[in-house]
């Protein structure tokens, strides 16, 4: 990815897989894998046995990280929508395609 389209703090919905339909906000974004975590999305669960550092073991569930492509920003209507980038006083800003509308300030 050249620029970040989706950064930490976007509100997102997801456009495949188990969560399709889901939405939720941007709690990581991990530019050089393509990744990102969204919050109550791609939960997945791991075993643990106790350790002395944990001595209750048991499930732990986490956000796994997924591919910033499942994703898409969120119109105010609930819509995906993709981003494109304009000049706008001498700065690079995110734009909404379907709304026209400015990305996170």
């Amino acid at each position: 990815m050249a620029a970040a389209k989706i950064k930490k703090g976007d509100q997102v919905i997801v456009l495949s897989g188990k969560d399709k339909g889901k939405t939720g906000t941007v709690t990581a974004s991990m530019p050089k894998d393509g990744k990102v975590i969204v919050g109550g999305i791609n939960v997945a669960t791991r075993h643990s046995k106790p350790t002395q550092g944990d001595p209750q073991g048991g499930l732990k569930r986490f956000e796994a990280p997924m591919h910033a492509s499942k994703v898409a920003h969120v119109t105010a209507d609930g819509k995906p929508t993709r981003v494109r980038f304009e000049m706008q006083d001498g700065k690079k800003v995110r734009i909404a395609v379907k709304t026209g509308e400015k990305i996170g300030g």
